[in-house]
């Protein structure tokens, strides 16, 4: 558990803006192990999720009756009395978080049509209402891995979901998730074009980040010092890849971690010099790898 406080001390000790974490993340432990770090820097805003769970986790929302033997196996949930009562216990956790995604919504299809998905994905985001209204939290959003590759949703699709839980067009939903990188490099060259999921999120004023930057470190592998020259040369593999998916038109927030401070100041130091329009263009379309 080491890593994940170094990890984050790392990018907080730099001003790093957002700590994004979940509470199955390092084996269900990293929101104890991240308590500490926080209080340390008070100002970082901090975003966790709703809807993974560990084995631990379920056994005890099913001992406090929130889950039944069959959606425990499953390790996901939207049931909207398991994401109260798993938010609470995140909130209790952590000490505080501003922001609440609903975890890969899409995990609820198993077979179920678009209009269940929508249903569950809406009573998930009243009780995330609920919490933002009580100023428990400043917002909700939705992290996704395929949700929206899929066509399970799209933005306008979660916007209304959220209009419709908050009963008004005074709602919460303030953020967006979604994989960001030269394997997922579609919402890049969308972005280039003017259209696509970050873009219409960033139209409607919500908050952009992109996960997954190496692909869970598998980009780096492909990554030959020759493809590194071709972004930008110089760069280590991890920051050429940052740094192509940071320099996403209507990205806010690239999520990446690193385990010394060296590391993290390679990949800030790319970053503060984007690429431009057209040089981003030339690498999507000469190293995309989907």
């Amino acid at each position: 558990m080491r890593a994940v406080s170094v990890a984050a001390r790392t990018a907080l000790s730099a001003d790093s803006p957002w700590l994004d974490t979940a509470p199955n993340y390092a084996r269900g432990r990293a929101h104890e192990v991240l308590r500490p770090v926080l209080e340390e820097y008070p100002t970082a805003r901090v975003a966790t999720k709703t809807g993974f769970f560990t084995g631990e986790e379920g056994r005890a929302a099913r001992a406090a009756g929130m889950l039944n033997h069959e959606v425990v196996s499953g390790g996901h949930s939207l049931e909207p009395g398991f994401v109260r009562w798993q938010t609470e216990r995140s909130l209790a956790t952590l000490g505080r978080a501003e922001l609440v995604f609903v975890h890969n919504p899409e995990q609820q299809m198993h077979g179920r049509d678009r209009a269940a998905l929508h249903r569950r994905t809406r009573e998930a985001f009243a009780v995330l209402e609920e919490f933002a209204r009580e100023d428990r939290i400043d917002g909700y959003g939705v992290a996704t891995w395929s949700g929206l590759r899929s066509g399970a949703f799209d933005v306008a699709d979660l916007i209304a979901l959220a209009r419709e839980a908050a009963g008004s067009d005074e709602h919460h939903f303030t953020g967006l998730q979604m994989p960001v990188s030269l394997v997922r490099a579609e919402p890049i060259t969308q972005a280039l074009k003017g259209c696509g999921p970050l873009v219409q999120a960033k139209d409607a004023g919500l908050i952009t980040f992109g996960s997954a930057p190496l692909h869970g470190g598998e980009l780096l592998e492909a990554m030959t010092p020759e493809l590194v020259d071709f972004i930008r040369p110089g760069l280590s593999a991890a920051a050429a890849c940052v740094l192509a998916a940071g320099s996403c038109p209507a990205l806010d927030v690239v999520l990446a971690s690193a385990s010394s401070r060296e590391h993290w100041d390679d990949l800030v130091n790319a970053l503060a010099e984007p690429l431009a329009a057209s040089d981003l263009r030339k690498v999507t379309d000469g190293l995309a790898f989907e």
